[in-house]
């Protein structure tokens, strides 16, 4: 365990850790302060595919009134994208996600469909804030009738939302598996590149480097599977009940961004 006062570094989760919808909560904005005053970076690190790193940077300033550019932002959207021109460049990919998602992918001039056509090679499924049945039958045709790589973007139940939570692409994967009996391979976190992607443009160290999140098979097992120091935050799906319970536990935790904050503060 590194004391807070050598971190430099700061992954945030966003959903849950330090907002929820169009809300930023209270101490992010002099945390991130703080973060600069000691010559550290924040990065934000989400399981969020509808989103990309443009939108978030446009919500971050409209919304949050708060500066950003886009190669601080690794969401799992774009984990995915990466793999996917990784190791298949060139094949046609069947995906289940938003208009803007699949825009995005295209964009990156990856061969992507939203029919099962024959010639598919993989299937992706991302959270699909605009989800239909028939896409589920879709996908599920793809995967029962051919042997083909199924993927998923993050392995998220729920989302968090201004009264609560909804389905988020690990809730979604869970119908198709139940339905096909295949299961996805996860592309964002907890995978631990997410992290080294974050030590490798930044140039800092894995010692100065926090991960604080709200969910700990996500955000805290991403940064175990990193071997760097994590942060929970009591703000959405965790709580010290839960912490005690799991198998991924945080080298710290505190009731909230503000929290943090002070902790830092009080080096």
């Amino acid at each position: 365990m590194t004391p807070l006062s050598e971190k430099k570094l700061f992954l945030f989760d966003i959903d849950g850790t330090i907002a929820v919808g169009n809300t930023l909560f209270e101490g992010t904005r002099p945390l991130l302060d703080y973060i600069r005053s000691v010559g550290g970076r924040a990065y934000y690190i989400t399981n969020n595919s509808t989103w990309s790193n443009a939108d978030y940077v446009r919500k971050f300033r409209d919304v949050f009134g708060l500066e950003t550019d886009e190669s601080q932002f690794v969401t799992s959207g774009y984990m995915t994208q990466r793999f996917l021109r990784q190791y298949h460049a060139t094949d046609k990919i069947y995906v289940l996600g938003t208009s803007s998602y699949i825009a995005q992918l295209r964009q990156s001039g990856l061969r992507v469909t939203e029919s099962p056509e024959e010639d598919v090679k993989c299937a992706v499924a991302a959270y699909d804030s605009e989800l239909t049945y028939q896409k589920l039958v879709d996908i599920c045709q793809l995967l029962s009738v051919k042997d083909i790589p199924f993927y998923g973007t993050n392995p998220d139940l729920c989302c968090p939302i201004d009264f609560g939570f909804i389905p988020d692409c690990g809730a979604i994967c869970q119908m198709i598996t139940a339905s096909t009996g295949k299961k996805p391979r996860y592309l964002g976190k907890p995978s631990p590149e997410v992290v080294t992607l974050c030590l490798e443009d930044s140039g800092f160290s894995a010692a100065q480097t926090l991960v604080v999140g709200d969910r700990l098979y996500t955000d805290i097992a991403c940064g175990i599977n990193a071997d760097v120091d994590t942060c929970a935050l009591y703000t959405g799906e965790t709580s010290p009940e839960e912490i005690a319970l799991s198998e991924y536990k945080p080298t710290y935790a505190f009731a909230d961004v503000q929290a943090l904050l002070e902790a830092c503060l009080n080096r």
